[in-house]
């Protein structure tokens, strides 16, 4: 993650063997760091608070431990703290929650744990420390940590995932307090997973298309075309088809379902059509 990975040994200070490797890898993405926020938003709702808040906080639990195991000396991340103060409080709540309070989490927690998270993303870029710039840091040389590309880049991408959460918590709180289903397949499921699926590709595609920039102004020989908006929406269309299936399957609008596959299957297509940089191959319209 971030907006420059480093590019040559020496650049990052990771652990010997390869096995330390992948586990500092893995530690070093904002996004695993997201993983109880995500779990428990996507796992909450009636009848099942205790166990989404029991296993995020685990997995917060887990994380910072494996992290320092890990990664000797690391420091505490903004989104690390947040896990583990958020997720306790949440678990100390519910504990001592009468049967109404226990009910009210049931229903609107996973809208708390998104609007916690928007909180987070965009009040981390107010202080000018995205959470994703602490991460992006420990994988690149200390010299590119103030470059602008750099600094701009991780501002994209946490706003990226505040936008996520925030359609998220936007989409919950329609199903909870206007639909008053808690289980609606497209306020509950569908929108929330492609918020959450369109920001860890933006994760992915921006920094290439950052590294690509700064390899053309550098006039480096082998710079090559920037990705293009083709490889960012190609994975998005490929849900298409999934999301109509289960439209077919959950809800009764049969057209909805049937227009969704025939909608992924085409659009797929056309995205193919390019080369993974996004421009259009020999031979193409």
């Amino acid at each position: 993650m971030g907006a420059e990975r480093a590019e040559a040994a020496g650049a990052q200070n990771g652990p010997g063997t390869a096995a330390e490797r992948v586990a500092t890898g893995i530690l070093e993405n904002p996004v695993v760091g997201m993983a109880p926020w995500i779990a428990f938003s996507l796992l909450v709702g009636p009848g099942r608070f205790e166990l989404a808040v029991g296993l995020a906080l685990a997995v917060s639990v887990a994380l910072v431990v494996f992290g320092r195991l890990v990664r000797h000396g690391a420091s505490w991340k903004i989104l690390e703290l947040s896990d583990l103060v958020f997720f306790t409080a949440m678990t100390l709540i519910g504990l001592a929650a009468g049967p109404g309070t226990l009910r009210w989490l049931e229903t609107y927690a996973g809208e708390v744990s998104n609007i916690a998270l928007t909180v987070i993303a965009f009040g981390s870029m107010a202080v000018r420390t995205p959470f994703t710039l602490q991460y992006a840091r420990e994988r690149v040389d200390p010299s590119r940590w103030h470059t602008p590309a750099f600094v701009r880049a991780n501002y994209a991408i946490t706003g990226a995932w505040g936008l996520a959460f925030l359609a998220a918590a936007v989409a919950g709180a329609y199903g909870d307090l206007v639909l008053r289903n808690p289980n609606n397949i497209w306020t509950g499921w569908i929108i929330q997973i492609l918020a959450i699926v369109a920001a860890l590709r933006f994760t992915a595609w921006y920094p290439e298309v950052v590294r690509a920039r700064a390899r053309r102004a550098a006039g480096a020989p082998d710079a090559g075309p920037e990705p293009g908006t083709a490889s960012l929406l190609l994975p998005l269309a490929g849900l298409l088809v999934p999301i109509g299936i289960a439209v077919l399957v959950f809800d009764a609008a049969w057209w909805l379902g049937t227009a969704l596959i025939v909608a992924g299957v085409l659009v797929t297509k056309a995205l193919r059509k390019r080369d993974p940089t996004g421009i259009r191959t020999k031979g193409t319209a």
